[in-house]
């Protein structure tokens, strides 16, 4: 069989049954295109290699704990990850909007629906994107009605805090402190389900 003309699932499927050589295949056929993603968004070598290869390690330890169900999605998976670990370099080293920034708020968590355009988008930028939106979605469906109601008002309609305020009858500090527990609450439904996204 000659693996360069394998689809991708059937590869994965090889790699998890132990044969090495399906994953270099999988590494060789999408190497320049993460990496090209990933130095795009970070505009750093050193930081670009050391980012790829963490990204190609989490695909390892996520295959072989057998979290991967995409259906044979596995450049969209792999660049979701790649994007998710450079959130995580923008997190550490201060650069990435902070949800609450001058309301007091300055140790919020980071907003997850302000960090996706970091730079002109690209498919593999439009692909993670609504796929993270779709995700989003469902996660802000599960949250108590109080604060789905102002994730909606503030994210999907994009009304401001003080009008907010007004529709739903309470202070502006009350809607955003609502937000304020509905990101929170967010985080914890990501870490419960294991889902991918931008957030950890």
């Amino acid at each position: 069989m000659l693996l360069s003309k394998v689809e991708d699932r059937e590869l994965v499927r090889e790699y998890l049954n132990g044969k090495e050589r399906a994953f270099e295949v999988l590494i060789s056929r999408y190497q320049d295109r993460v990496y090209g993603y990933v130095y795009k968004m970070v505009k750093d070598e050193d930081l670009t290699n050391d980012i790829f290869q963490d990204t190609f390690i989490k695909v390892i330890n996520t295959l072989k704990r057998g979290k991967y169900n995409e259906e044979g999605k596995f450049l969209p998976w792999v660049m979701r990850i790649a994007h998710n670990l450079v959130i995580d370099h923008f997190r550490k080293s201060s650069k990435m909007p902070i949800a609450g920034r001058g309301t007091g708020n300055e140790d919020d968590d980071f907003d997850i629906f302000n960090v996706l355009r970091l730079e002109d988008c690209t498919v593999e930028d439009d692909l993670i994107e609504e796929q993270i939106h779709d995700d989003v979605r469902s996660l802000v469906e599960l949250l108590p009605d109080d604060q789905k109601q102002v994730v909606k008002m503030r994210h999907y309609m994009g009304m401001s805090f003080k009008d907010i305020a007004e529709s739903t009858d309470v202070s502006i500090n009350t809607a955003l402190g609502r937000m304020r527990y509905a990101l929170i609450n967010l985080r914890k439904l990501i870490e419960e389900k294991d889902i991918m996204l931008t957030v950890h």
